[in-house]
């Protein structure tokens, strides 16, 4: 058994790259479907979001060439260079630091955490997990959740949602006097809305492909749905347009924009686009009179509140250590478990076989006296194989488990 991780994040892509690797939950489901088309990997999870997109997989040993394989074909090409890798206990740590909102753009984050439990959760519904991967990841869960439970890491934390909202604050000298166009009506749109009307924003417009989901958003936050095809139209009057849609191509392009700033008679207007693959084409920040801000330009509000979670952020780390260490120490005597149940399977028919052959020679026993039987020769079994059993778990994880393994093969043929 081979634990290994392949994927980037913020810290490794720019957003331009992010995009390209970002994949939908169709193009998910139909990669793990898939699976068995790759030689020597037998469980995977993806885990794609905003920030980054990862493989968690299990791998024969040697073949773990068959993750970059799977990668390379889920996303259609892939530059090597933005990529990082982790082996084993790092997986470990890795996954469970993400899980905790140690790994976020914005540390402490709580999105992430429903995130990692989507992607587990499609990866198990398309069967491609098995006994490590849902070990982990019902254990990075669980850490994620006791993280939160146990440290103030998530306490004056900021969202992406957040992060942009108060960006537009600073930009824009405060928010109460501003409308505000948002393309999208998914939960990032939603909590969007939440931020701007807790700035005092005085009017929102929603536009979605759906009619039907940004009049539900609107009648929500108290704003206004507008029809997708004339939102851009209408956003003469608003001050701020801010896109959060799943669309995997720009739904602002540069003409439109142009055209729209030719309706604002020298407005000027504020972009900030939250989505990844991005929503408006970068081009649109060159017209004169557009501000454009995407995902990666919220550093700066990222940076507040930063040493406090900073500080919380070393007691989540004792505590993702802890939790990873265990699971590790559980994965050691996994890769026995095979051989230890042949072990036990051979000498469960071996006791059987024998019970048979006495109980024809001994046809006048009572059913008290066979269920005596029955259990002295169960109880001879488990004493004869606790010593090897034991020997085989004491060496699991040190120099000689290969030694033990193929001893107990060898001399019980198992």
């Amino acid at each position: 058994m081979h634990l290994k991780i392949l994927g980037l994040n913020h810290t490794t892509a720019p957003i331009e790259v992010r995009e390209k690797f970002s994949v939908d939950k169709d193009a998910l489901r139909r990669g793990l479907d898939n699976l068995d088309d790759y030689d020597g990997l037998s469980e995977a999870v993806v885990l794609s979001t905003c920030n980054r997109t990862e493989i968690y997989a299990v791998t024969a040993e040697g073949c773990e060439v068959a993750v970059h394989q799977f990668l390379n074909d889920l996303i259609g090409g892939i530059d090597e260079k933005f990529l990082y890798e982790y082996d084993d206990e790092h997986c470990a740590i890795h996954l469970f630091e993400v899980a905790a909102g140690l790994d976020s753009l914005i540390v402490g984050e709580g999105q992430i955490l429903s995130q990692v439990k989507e992607a587990y959760s499609i990866a198990k519904a398309a069967q491609a997990t098995g006994t490590i991967l849902n070990t982990l990841f019902n254990r990075a869960i669980a850490a994620g959740k006791r993280v939160r439970t146990e440290t103030r890491i998530a306490y004056n934390s900021v969202s992406v949602s957040s992060a942009a909202v108060e960006l537009a604050a600073r930009k824009l000298g405060g928010l109460s006097d501003k409308s505000v166009l948002i393309f999208g009506a998914g939960k990032m749109a939603q909590l969007t809305a939440k931020h701007l009307l807790a700035h005092g924003v005085k009017k929102i417009f929603v536009a979605n492909h759906h009619i039907e989901r940004a009049i539900e958003m609107a009648s929500r936050i108290g704003g206004l749905a507008v029809a997708w095809e004339e939102a851009l139209i209408g956003a003469a009057h608003v001050d701020i347009i801010i896109t959060s849609t799943g669309a995997p191509h720009y739904v602002i392009k540069p003409w439109q924009t142009q055209q729209l700033m030719a309706r604002r008679n020298g407005r000027g207007i504020f972009f900030i686009d939250i989505a990844v693959p991005r929503d408006v084409d970068p081009e649109v920040g060159k017209i004169k009179g557009v501000t454009l801000y995407n995902i990666d330009d919220l550093e700066s509000v990222v940076e507040k509140n930063l040493q406090a979670r900073q500080r919380e952020a070393l007691l989540a780390k004792k505590i993702v250590a802890e939790d990873a260490a265990a699971v590790m120490e559980r994965f050691k005597y996994l890769k026995f478990r095979p051989l230890m149940a042949n072990l036990s399977e051979r000498a469960e028919k071996i006791r059987l076989r024998e019970i048979r052959r006495v109980s024809s020679k001994l046809s006048d026993l009572t059913d008290d006296e066979r269920k005596i039987l029955d259990q002295m020769t169960r109880r001879i079994v488990r004493k004869l194989l606790r010593l090897p059993m034991m020997k085989l778990n004491a060496s699991a994880g040190t120099d000689a488990e290969n030694f033990y393994a193929q001893a107990m093969q060898a001399l019980f043929n198992a």
